[in-house]
């Protein structure tokens, strides 16, 4: 897992939002199932998770949209009102719709500092996407106690006990 302990902004295209992460993301995901292909129109979507708490709107307006996912249960999609750019996602995750930002790495000031620490749903990649050969990857997801870093998993603890759900 990478290491990183700093503040971290970010916006979408046109400036008129602008977000501020404090915190290492939980874990970054490099998302190759057919709903990310789908929605960013790409061959994968790289996702930093936070706490929700610990992501805050500095200035602009969002809106919040519903998209269908493969997996039946939708993921909710903030984007700047005016340039209707994705800046993040909430995702059922166990329950845990609201409690975990998936922050689209793309729209931060400084994305190079968040490379993927495990690719998901590599069972849908593109045929011509090459995963570097020391990369962690699972055919779809993962167990959260064997990938998540120690320190995370503690974070994950606090976030369901905060929801009274346990998911992993």
């Amino acid at each position: 897992m990478n290491t990183r302990t700093h503040v971290n902004d970010g916006g979408c295209t046109c400036g008129h939002v602008r977000y501020q992460v404090v915190e290492d993301p939980l874990i970054v995901h490099g998302c190759h199932c057919r709903g990310c292909q789908k929605n960013s129109g790409s061959a994968f979507a790289i996702n930093a998770l936070f706490e929700a708490e610990r992501v805050k709107l500095i200035s602009g307006t969002v809106e919040e949209i519903s998209v269908p996912t493969p997996s039946g249960t939708g993921q909710d999609i903030t984007r700047c009102k005016i340039c209707k750019v994705a800046v993040w996602s909430n995702y059922n995750m166990g329950g845990l719709r609201k409690s975990i930002r998936f922050i689209r790495v793309g729209t931060l000031d400084d994305p190079d500092q968040f490379p993927p620490d495990v690719h998901i749903y590599a069972s849908s990649k593109q045929p011509w996407v090459v995963l570097p050969e020391n990369d962690p990857h699972v055919e779809k997801f993962y167990e959260f106690r064997k990938t998540w870093s120690p320190a995370s998993l503690k974070r994950l603890t606090k976030i369901e006990e905060s929801a009274g759900i346990k998911i992993s």
